[in-house]
């Protein structure tokens, strides 16, 4: 990252200290601000500044940016201005690209040094065990085949799919917060922010120190968006900020897609309504990758679980061929022509390498890495 300009400092520390008002502002019912984001700051300054107007424009004329620049290095965050060749090209394409992208991490994960596409994993807070394993499989899937993983650092699917691609070893792991790049939000994450900032990479377009306010979640998600070269949403009830996230990749005629969930579950409602519409059914990074590089011209490319498979034998191969959702082994060794003795082996020995699960009942079913 480069350093950024003064004027793009100052814009970026106005939207720091309009922020309370901000969430005043957008919080009264049926009161919106078309593009508040796109507003110049004296047209955000009245918007949004009310009888502190004049607070807010002797902040502006007061602001110090050597000060600024001093506490962006003693909070391990570096920026970059839209001015600047190293800013992502994509987040031009928004209708109000943020002024400034502060970061903590590793900055090389950012476009230009970053050249392949971005994909954005993101999904409900309130998540199932099954949307929760197909986002950390989404993530570490798509990280290990070299892609740069998006989320927001939410609980339930965007942590899932942090991790995934944190656990994919490939520094594939970039977060966009509602807050200050160095604000650890939810805090429950804290361990996660940790190893973001150590292994990928955390983006704000809000300077260091500042606190995560409501209107700050769905400004990150045009972000998040903007990146990418596709948005994948994994679980979401009706409505939710991974809709919005979704509804602002189309804007941008940006590729989505959604991971079909179950009917009756009000958590999937918002991304099987999605599929409806038309977004890409995603079951799994492969399907991403054919989205985004054309069905079959992947054939060759190593897969992340290759060398799990290749470890198989035939038998295992055979009971793994088998297994459906609530499938006993009865019926896995009818399915495989095999012995309820060796069915039972081989199951442990796909258990083992996280290629089935098995419930209380007795049954097994594969797992999203399968």
């Amino acid at each position: 990252m480069s350093a950024a300009c003064t004027e793009c400092l100052r814009r970026s520390h106005l939207l720091s200290h309009l922020s309370p008002r901000i969430a005043e502002l957008l919080g009264v019912p049926g009161r919106r601000v078309p593009a508040l984001l796109a507003l110049s700051d004296e047209e955000l300054i009245e918007a949004s500044a009310g009888k502190a107007a004049g607070l807010a424009r002797r902040f502006l004329d007061e602001f110090d940016a050597p000060n600024a620049r001093r506490a962006m290095e003693e909070a391990g965050v570096v920026a970059v201005c839209r001015h600047e060749p190293t800013y992502p090209a994509r987040l031009l394409e928004l209708r109000d690209p943020p002024a400034a992208i502060f970061g903590s991490g590793d900055a090389g994960l950012l476009p230009p040094s970053r050249s392949g596409p971005f994909v954005t994993v993101v999904g409900t807070r309130r998540a199932s065990p099954y949307g929760l394993e197909v986002a950390y499989e989404l993530g570490r899937g798509l990280a290990a085949a070299g892609l740069v993983v998006v989320s927001g650092m939410a609980l339930g699917i965007d942590a899932a799919a942090h991790r995934g691609a944190l656990d994919a070893g490939g520094g594939g792991a970039l977060a966009v917060l509602a807050c200050g790049p160095d604000v650890p939000y939810p805090r429950t994450n804290r361990p996660l922010f940790r190893a973001l900032r150590q292994r990928g990479l955390v983006i704000s377009e809000l300077p260091p120190g500042t606190a995560p306010s409501r209107w700050g979640f769905p400004a990150r998600n045009r972000i998040m968006a903007g990146l990418a070269a596709m948005t994948v949403v994994v679980e979401a009830a009706e409505p939710s900020g991974s809709l919005i996230t979704a509804t602002f990749a189309a804007d941008l005629d940006r590729e989505v897609g959604a991971v079909p969930g179950h009917v009756t579950a009000r958590m999937a409602h918002g991304s099987n309504h999605l599929l409806h519409d038309g977004a890409h059914v995603v079951r799994g990074a492969r399907d991403v990758l054919d989205v985004l590089f054309a069905v079959g011209s992947l054939d060759e490319r190593p897969r992340p679980d290759r060398a799990a498979r290749e470890t198989l034998d035939p038998e295992q191969a055979r009971v793994l061929a088998a297994v459906e959702a609530g499938a006993g082994v009865d019926s896995i060794a009818a399915d495989a022509g095999l012995g309820a003795g060796a069915v039972r082996a081989a199951l442990g020995r796909l258990e083992a390498l996280g290629l089935v699960v098995r419930s209380g009942l007795g049954s097994y079913q594969r797992t999203a890495r399968a």
